[in-house]
């Protein structure tokens, strides 16, 4: 169970920012003992692919945080963060951590499983983004992006230390996903609503 919660939690912070998850495990399986990569995913912990991680983050990060640029970047990541998100269920669940002693046993039968689930979650999570980042930019004239974008990238990155630490906690922020989905949908109930409201008046007069 252990396993399939890490696996979540890393691909969930995928949704969010593609990159900060496989670079979480990268650098935690090169230079610390948190996480033992399993040998079909070692070339995580390599220097030249946490080098373009770490590059690949920093335009993520950059462009993430622009008003329209933001809209064109959600576009690009909707094959590219669901992608990240199957490598990091695969590269996850199969992976010992700290609290994770006999990995690989939940998934062991089907090695595509967890790579379809992490796609299907990042994908869910990063629908919720990108329907949310409109509305955002919206209510706050713009302003609200780099706001937003922070708060997604350190929810991003919290949210991959603790499925690999305890995983157990990735319950916590899951639900915090829902909640969060269920307010976004009102709020754009409302704002049509609104919309409504002032064309039928701008009719009457």
């Amino acid at each position: 169970m252990l396993e399939a919660l890490t696996g979540t939690g890393l691909a969930a912070s995928a949704g969010l920012n593609a990159y900060i998850p496989l670079l979480t495990m990268g650098l935690l399986g090169r230079y610390t003992d948190v996480i033992d990569l399993p040998a079909g995913w070692q070339w995580l912990s390599n220097g030249w692919v946490l080098a373009i991680l770490a590059v690949l983050l920093v335009v993520e990060v950059v462009a993430d945080k622009v008003p329209v640029v933001d809209h064109v970047n959600d576009v690009i990541q909707t094959a590219v963060r669901p992608t990240a998100g199957g490598l990091a269920f695969g590269a996850g669940s199969s992976s010992e951590t700290v609290t994770v002693t006999d990995p690989g046993q939940f998934f062991s039968s089907n090695q595509w499983v967890p790579i379809v689930a992490g796609v299907l979650i990042a994908l869910g999570v990063h629908g919720a983004k990108s329907a949310a980042r409109p509305v955002i930019n919206a209510m706050t004239a713009g302003i609200g992006a780099p706001v937003a974008s922070t708060a997604e990238d350190a929810t991003s990155v919290v949210m991959s230390v603790v499925a690999i630490l305890l995983p157990v906690l990735v319950i916590l922020f899951l639900l915090l996903l829902v909640v969060f989905w269920f307010w976004l949908r009102r709020r754009r109930r409302d704002r049509r609503a609104e919309r409504e409201a002032a064309r039928a008046a701008g009719f009457r007069v």
